[in-house]
């Protein structure tokens, strides 16, 4: 049975932006760097794992989570270019028209569709593959679930399993939300436990097996409260709703038309000829 290939819109977005220059733009003006970046990764995804169905996931940027509600410091600072935002408001219906599955709501970070696509398919005894930059994906590693992650140069994703998890942290992918509560995530502004880091959250782990364990032996007895929280924030939510993904092949040539109609003729012609 084919996987289910699930993405992280965001974070691909985001790297297609910052990689391609700005001077890239549609026929009336508008930029096109993310847009066409991010169609390009797709087809290349779709292209070399051939899933039996793609699911793309997005933040919805003007909706607080519960994230957001716990802890007003949680990604505070984050400021986005305008001509990011509006291709970011742009890319889920193009990805609708190739007739791949979005999956976008309040309440909801791209993280939580990621685990709860996942969770399901794998209930339903099939397998995943994750695309995503964001390393809190690691927890959702598993026998049946593999996450892609984009390496520098443009090479093929890192495929991340348990043993690369385990390899790369020091811990298992169950193990991840409380080592990012003990170790802190500056990118979210998690700050964590005082006076750990990487090498000591993750040799903590080992030593007691979790967050719990650690905290029942009286360990960061200041901070416990704190800590349950950070892992809270750290835990994408298998719960979210996502929307059904039957088998279905990418319609590239109503992608192509689409992309024609927003004045995106280079991408519209490399999607006219993709198979």
């Amino acid at each position: 049975m084919r996987p289910l290939l699930v993405v992280d819109g965001d974070s691909f977005a985001h790297r297609a932006y910052h990689a391609l220059p700005k001077t890239m733009r549609r026929s009336d003006g508008g930029p096109a760097n993310a847009l066409t970046g991010f169609m390009d990764m797709l087809h290349r995804l779709w292209s070399t794992e051939r899933p039996r169905a793609v699911l793309v996931a997005w933040d919805t940027l003007d909706h607080p989570t519960y994230r957001h509600r716990v802890s007003p410091d949680y990604q505070a600072g984050r400021e986005f270019d305008a001509e990011l935002l509006e291709q970011l408001d742009l890319l889920p219906s193009l990805v609708e028209a190739a007739g791949l599955v979005v999956a976008k709501g309040p309440g909801y970070e791209a993280d939580d569709f990621l685990a709860a696509a996942a969770a399901r398919e794998e209930g339903e005894g099939g397998s995943c593959l994750v695309a995503t930059s964001d390393r809190d994906a690691y927890q959702l590693a598993s026998a049946r679930t593999t996450i892609l992650q984009p390496v520098r140069g443009g090479g093929p994703p890192a495929r991340i399993g348990p043993d690369e998890v385990l390899a790369r942290y020091g811990v298992r992918p169950e193990q991840v939300p409380d080592f990012i509560a003990l170790r802190g995530d500056p990118s979210d502004r998690i700050p964590g436990a005082r006076g750990i880091g990487a090498v000591r959250a993750a040799a903590l782990l080992q030593e007691y097996g979790s967050l719990d364990a650690l905290l029942a032996a009286g360990r960061f007895a200041a901070e416990a409260d704190l800590l349950r929280l950070y892992r809270s924030i750290a835990t994408l939510d298998r719960s979210a709703p996502v929307p059904p993904c039957p088998d279905v092949a990418p319609d590239w040539s109503a992608a192509a038309a689409y992309a024609r109609d927003l004045g995106l003729d280079g991408l519209a012609a490399r999607l006219e000829r993709a198979r």
